[in-house]
Order: C-alpha cells, then sequence, then structure tokens
C-alpha cells in the first residue's frame, strides 16, 4: 500500500493531506471550544454559538465556509471568529509541510499527531489558561506507544524526555514555592512538558523550553504593555503551555535544522577555543 502511494504525483499528496489539515483543523476547533467547558466534542454536532442553530453541511465545509458566509451566522449573522479560519489554514498548512518533509511514511503520521495536540492546546492554555489532562495525559500515552516507530528519538532518549519534562518543572516549582510560598507554574505544564518530551527527546525540549522562555518573555511585555490595569509584570499570569506550544511546534519542523547549526559552529567554537592552541 505505502509504495503505490509513493508512486503516484508528489501534488496529489500535497493536496490530498492539505485538505485532511483543514479537516483536522475544524475537529481541532471543536475540541478547543468544548473541552475547557465540559462538553462532548461528539454529539451535538457543531452549532452557532449564539443563537445555537446546527450548523448545516454544506456552512461547514473548512476554510471556504467561512470565506464565503464572511465570518458571520448564515441564520442569525452574529460573528463568526477569524480563529476558526485560522486554526483550520494553520492545521493544514501544517499537514502540507510535514508531508513535504516525510512523505508516506509513519514518521508523518506521528508529526501530524503531535502537531495536532500542540495546536490544540495552544488555543485552550491561550483562552482559559488550563491544560486539560485529556490531552496532555492521553499524548503522553500515545507518545511511550509510538516509541519503537519514532524516528526523531531512540526509545531512551523518548522515556529520558519524558523524565526531565516532568522532573525539571517540578524541581523549578519546588523551588519557586520555597522562595516565594505559592504557585509558580501549574501542573498543566508539567504533563505538557511531559508530552513534548516524550515526542521529541531531550536535546528537541531543552530548545523547546529555551524558546518557549524568550516567546513567553517577549509576549509577556507586550500583554503587559496593552494592559489598561498596569500589574505588577512579576505577578501577571500568563499561558505559559501556549508558548511552550508554540516553540515545539517550531521545533518540530526546524529542529534538526537548529540542532545542526549548533553542533557545527556553537560546539565547535568552543571545542576549538578551550582545548585548540591558537
Amino acid at each position: 500500500m505505502i509504495q503505490t502511494l509513493r508512486m503516484l504525483p508528489p501534488w496529489f499528496g500535497m493536496v490530498y493531506w492539505v485538505l485532511i489539515g483543514a479537516a483536522v483543523g475544524s475537529f481541532l476547533n471543536v475540541c478547543i471550544y468544548r473541552l475547557p467547558r465540559g462538553e462532548s466534542i461528539i454529539h451535538p454536532r457543531s452549532r452557532c454559538p449564539t443563537c445555537r442553530t446546527p450548523i448545516r453541511w454544506y456552512h461547514n465545509i473548512p476554510i471556504v465556509s467561512w470565506m464565503l458566509l464572511r465570518g458571520r451566522c448564515y441564520d442569525c449573522g452574529a460573528p463568526i471568529s477569524p480563529r476558526y479560519l485560522f486554526v483550520e489554514a494553520w492545521t493544514a498548512f501544517t499537514f502540507g509541510i510535514l508531508f513535504l518533509q516525510y512523505g508516506w511514511n509513519g514518521q508523518f503520521l506521528i508529526a501530524v499527531l503531535f502537531s495536532s495536540l500542540c495546536i490544540a492546546l495552544l488555543f485552550i492554555d491561550w483562552d482559559h489558561q488550563i491544560l486539560p489532562d485529556v490531552i496532555t495525559i492521553p499524548g503522553m500515552g500515545l507518545g511511550l506507544l509510538l516509541l519503537p516507530w519514532n524516528a526523531w528519538v531512540k526509545w531512551w532518549d523518548g522515556l529520558l524526555g519524558l523524565g526531565v519534562g516532568i522532573g525539571f518543572p517540578l524541581v523549578l516549582i519546588w523551588f519557586y514555592w520555597l522562595w516565594r510560598r505559592e504557585e509558580g507554574m501549574g501542573l498543566g505544564d508539567v504533563k505538557l512538558l511531559g508530552m513534548i518530551g516524550v515526542f521529541l527527546g531531550v536535546r528537541r525540549l531543552l530548545m523547546v523550553i529555551f524558546f518557549g522562555a524568550i516567546a513567553g518573555l517577549m509576549g509577556g511585555v507586550l500583554i503587559w504593555i496593552r494592559s489598561r490595569r498596569r500589574e505588577s509584570f512579576a505577578r501577571m499570569a500568563l499561558p505559559f503551555g501556549s508558548f511552550l506550544c508554540l516553540a515545539a511546534w517550531l521545533v518540530m519542523l526546524w529542529g534538526d535544522v537548529i540542532l545542526a547549526w549548533y553542533d557545527r559552529w556553537i560546539v565547535r567554537i568552543l571545542f576549538e577555543r578551550l582545548f585548540m592552541h591558537p
């Protein structure tokens, strides 16, 4: 079956998976809206959040329907957030890029699974500052089950990534509590980092933490500047999980390039300066 698929023109696979990605993005929108509210993601079928009218199937075509309806409900005319269009387009773009990287193989399926989990968690945390266990814990379990087929990591690297992803933030939480006697990071972030670690391994996990911290700092400054309350920046609650998910998405796509650059230049320069005579 795989050999047959590989004989098809590359554009066919690209178009096919972009369409699948848009459909998956539509499902992710359902998860993003319903899971934090404790609602079923299976039924009832999609409906307008304003008038509660069920959406007809031909008004629920990913990307196309939002554009044709100009971002409004067909029945009541209430505006529909462009977030729905963005999530569908982003997921479609991700599936297309991943297909270009991996083609018709198992690693592609692992990559689209991981990216879908990250996209859903990013927007849920941004809206509600929670990272649902119903996503992160099964995500860790799937990462463990897929270790034998995951080309990103060796099995021991995945297990180590899981341990570091859980252990490192727990140590930070403990030290912060000793210092301030309050919680500095939610346990949802701990489970998220465990999920990221088991999929991507230790080195990529450290990259995710590094880039996530930079993105969180920059995003936090922008949010604080735009905030009218002008509360203390140190005490401002940030959806750090969203920045970690964005960093994980970036590292998933370009982590190998970054690691190759690091190994070629940073490590080489340090080695030469420390151990090589002029």
